[in-house]
């Protein structure tokens, strides 16, 4: 990801470089794309839904931890009067349960991540379009994300803050 960053910057050097010498300059724009994916509508309404689905989740992962919990006490409270392969029975029960719950919580992390990624993507399309729209309409060669703290300096008198356009443009 750094070298990534590196190579745009080298690129973005160059390209500065060799648009000053033909055309005399150029303009660019710079906003903090996590403020403009927040600033959207949809925005509040898709985390919303997120937040619903961690709860019912985390119900469900909690509902089968006391499930393990009271299934582990009954088997502590039993193991001295079980016969040797009821004992064997129990803990092959509790140990096939904590597998399967160790596999819920796995895999419920990675359909979460998905189902975020799911999500965010219509909102993140739709920003991406305004931005190539605005790009195009004020003449910019490019637009930068300033949350990538890559550039610690930006020239404003060569480069505008469309932070303000792009959430006027949001709403």
């Amino acid at each position: 990801m750094r070298r990534l960053t590196i190579l745009i910057i080298a690129l973005c050097a160059f390209l500065s470089v060799h648009a000053q010498e033909s055309t005399g300059g150029f303009r660019f724009g710079y906003l903090s794309y996590e403020t403009a994916l927040v600033s959207m509508p949809d925005y509040e309404t898709a985390q919303q839904k997120m937040a619903d689905l961690r709860a019912q989740y985390q119900a469900e992962t909690k509902r089968v931890e006391d499930e393990f919990n009271r299934k582990y006490e009954e088997f502590l409270e039993g193991q001295r009067d079980f016969p040797k392969t009821i004992l064997q029975k129990r803990q092959t029960e509790l140990q096939e349960l904590m597998e399967r719950n160790i596999t819920f919580k796995e895999n419920s992390r990675q359909e979460l991540a998905q189902i975020e990624k799911d999500t965010m993507a219509p909102l993140k399309a739709r920003l991406i379009e305004l931005l190539e729209k605005i790009g195009r309409e004020r003449g910019y060669a490019f637009i930068i994300d300033t949350d990538t703290k890559a550039l610690p300096f930006i020239n404003p008198e060569q480069g505008d803050d469309i932070n303000e356009l792009v959430q006027d443009a949001l709403k």
